[in-house]
């Protein structure tokens, strides 16, 4: 048994803002990628995400939605046959590992679901979305859904509100000199104890004012300058978002790379935001000169995403 694959997403601009109904826009990243796959003998990772998969089935077996159900009595036979997700998408890297398993149960066991190859309504993709928010629960005690979106329909999504959301056109790659690439932080990041820590932040109103009046508002400028290939005012935006990041998530942002951080914003050389809930895992970061970027990050690992 060998399902299809699944990529890893990037949520490229709207991390915590999407949960408090801002913008966001995601873009599948296909040099990750899981599949459902089954052997005999299990060891090692495989024995690992077998065990998982039969925690996830108690999950789904109790469900009680009138959102999807599943044909457990398959699902349960093939983990007991030895069903695991093989992936090379790593965890706690804010690149949606657990998505695309999410994607991969649902196309493979969800009753009468939703297919990629109809015509994708927006009560279509607001239901996949909800249907998917309550699987990947599982995982991270709260989800939006939008990473095994992502993964099973491999397309990019722009999120215009919770209740909005649509396919996006993004320009295509050019040969140019820009480029948004991962820089690899070298620790794992859990999303919970993220999610909490800006929850908790919520409850300052100087907090939530400056998500309404500054983060949303850079967030938002750079989907639209992004989506419209407007690089030159893409750039000034992303530098405000980084800063404002800078000054207000610093819990999220791994302690080592705050000078990083500020280095960038500095010398213009490159601007770096959360990808993802941060605390590790990878960090985003976008420049008009991914040479230059590459040279001054010379210490670091970097992974090209997209070019301008």
């Amino acid at each position: 048994m060998k399902g299809p694959l699944f990529y890893a997403k990037i949520l490229l601009f709207g991390e915590y803002g999407i949960i408090k109904d801002s913008k966001g826009l995601a873009i599948p990243f296909n040099s990750y990628k899981g599949a459902l796959k089954s052997a005999n003998n299990l060891s090692g990772e495989a024995q690992k995400s077998n065990e998982s998969l039969a925690k996830f089935y108690n999950y789904l077996a109790n469900l009680n939605s009138d959102l999807v159900s599943f044909d457990l009595i398959s699902l349960k036979k093939d983990i007991e046959n030895g069903m695991y997700f093989d992936s090379s998408i790593p965890q706690g890297y804010g690149v949606g590992s657990s998505g695309a398993l999410v994607a991969s149960i649902y196309d493979q066991y969800a009753n009468d679901k939703i297919t990629v190859l109809e015509n994708l309504t927006r009560d279509k993709l607001l239901t996949l979305k909800q249907t998917f928010s309550l699987m990947e629960s599982f995982f991270h005690g709260k989800s939006s859904g939008l990473d095994p979106l992502n993964s099973y329909l491999s397309l990019p999504i722009l999120i215009n509100s919770k209740e909005n959301i649509e396919p996006a056109g993004i320009p295509s790659q050019k040969e140019g000199k820009g480029a948004v690439f991962l820089l690899d932080s070298e620790q794992i990041g859990e999303t919970e104890p993220m999610v909490n820590i800006f929850m908790n932040k919520m409850k300052n109103e100087g907090f939530r004012k400056m998500i309404s009046e500054e983060f949303s508002l850079h967030t938002d400028a750079c989907i639209e300058d992004f989506l419209k290939g407007n690089v030159s005012s893409l750039f000034g935006n992303v530098k405000k978002l980084s800063k404002v990041v800078l000054a207000n998530f610093k819990p999220m942002i791994p302690s080592a790379f705050h000078k990083v951080w500020e280095k960038g914003i500095q010398t213009n050389d490159y601007y770096l935001k959360l990808c993802g809930s941060g605390g590790g895992g990878y960090i985003l970061g976008f420049t008009e000169d991914y040479q230059k970027a590459k040279n001054t990050l010379k210490d670091y690992k970097l992974e090209l995403v997209y070019r301008f």
